[in-house]
């Protein structure tokens, strides 16, 4: 049924505003959906309790306005963001395409979000509704302000810091992402030189803001040279992050069946989906061999099948995402993944 609403009816949408319709039916059925539940176990990491191993990646809710209604359809870890430090509107639309032929998405959102305060308005609104009751844990994933001098070192590191101070106390956990490829810039912050006085300074004021340890991760992109994975990952250990997540979206455009001349005409911005999948599994595996088997690590990028689940998980994955399939596959895909992984 959902593939023929999406044949039909979604493909041929702007896909930017399918995203906004799907999500607003998905809000909206909120009060009949219940809260699913997912036949996987519950998975312990970070000193948390995920009702089962897969999450919904950063990107989908941006400003924090669908939590519970992404939960109910089974998902045990939903990431809101990537919320910056001012509100920002993104870049020039059109900025999101289908790939159907790859299974996969383009995008050059642009970090389109309402920014820091409103947000962290709306998670206390959340926070206090709920008056205690169990939800999905709760990732929060801050990113860069576009308008910042890319070298203001100070800069970008006040930016972070405003984020994390207004957004932390909300959050199970905070992911700093310093890997999509949509804001000028950004990626160069996964330089080590770079990114390690951004990581303490987030850590140091996440410690400030919080009552209990909020746990710290960084998203990687699946870009990076290997001796590039390693050195963050060494930097992760050394600075003693709590996980990693593998990975972002890709620039590369290889081996897609998508028609060249339509890959060129969409322009720039990060891929995701069934492309990723070589990489990211290839990303996972060196860092599960180099961090050691204590570090949480969260699979995302091409997580299709259950097929797919189970090999990031052989790879070295704790935990897992998934975006751009729940896009293609619709609303009953996350308890497909879970119980093909339980099973």
């Amino acid at each position: 049924m959902y593939r023929a609403l999406f044949d039909h009816g979604f493909r041929r949408l702007d896909a930017e505003k399918a995203h906004h319709l799907g999500f607003r039916a998905i809000r909206a059925a909120r009060p009949v959906l219940g809260r699913r539940s997912a036949p996987g176990g519950a998975v312990e990491a970070m000193g948390l309790t995920f009702p089962n191993v897969l999450g919904l990646a950063a990107g989908f809710d941006k400003n924090a306005v669908g939590i519970d209604a992404l939960a109910a359809l089974g998902f045990g870890h939903v990431e809101v963001g990537t919320v910056t430090g001012e509100p920002q509107p993104g870049n020039p639309r059109p900025r999101l395409f289908r790939r159907p032929e790859d299974r996969a998405v383009v995008n050059r959102m642009g970090f389109n979000n309402d920014g820091a305060e409103v947000v962290a308005d709306r998670l206390g609104q959340r926070a206090r509704d709920r008056r205690g009751r169990p939800g999905p844990v709760l990732g929060v994933n801050i990113g860069k302000t576009k308008v910042l001098p890319d070298d203001d070192q100070a800069a970008v590191e006040a930016d972070y810091e405003k984020s994390t101070r207004l957004l932390a106390p909300y959050a199970d956990y905070l992911v700093v992402n310093v890997s999509s490829p949509n804001t000028p810039g950004l990626r160069d912050l996964q330089a080590v030189d770079r990114l390690r006085p951004l990581l303490e300074q987030v850590r140091r004021v996440a410690d400030q803001v919080t009552v209990a340890r909020v746990p710290l991760l960084v998203k990687i992109a699946p870009d990076l040279a290997d001796k590039d994975v390693l050195e963050v990952a060494d930097l992760a250990v050394a600075v003693g992050l709590d996980g990693m997540i593998a990975t972002n979206t890709t620039i590369s455009r290889d081996g897609l069946a998508t028609d060249a001349a339509r890959v060129e005409a969409i322009g720039p911005g990060g891929l995701s989906g069934r492309p990723l999948t070589e990489r990211a599994d290839a990303v996972m595996r060196m860092l599960r061999d180099r961090v050691g088997p204590a570090m949480t690590l969260i699979g995302v990028g091409g997580i299709t099948t259950p097929d797919d689940a189970l090999a990031r998980l052989d790879a070295g994955a704790t935990l897992l995402q998934g975006y751009t399939a729940f896009v293609y596959e619709g609303p009953r895909w996350p308890l497909r993944i879970i119980k093909g992984v339980a099973t």
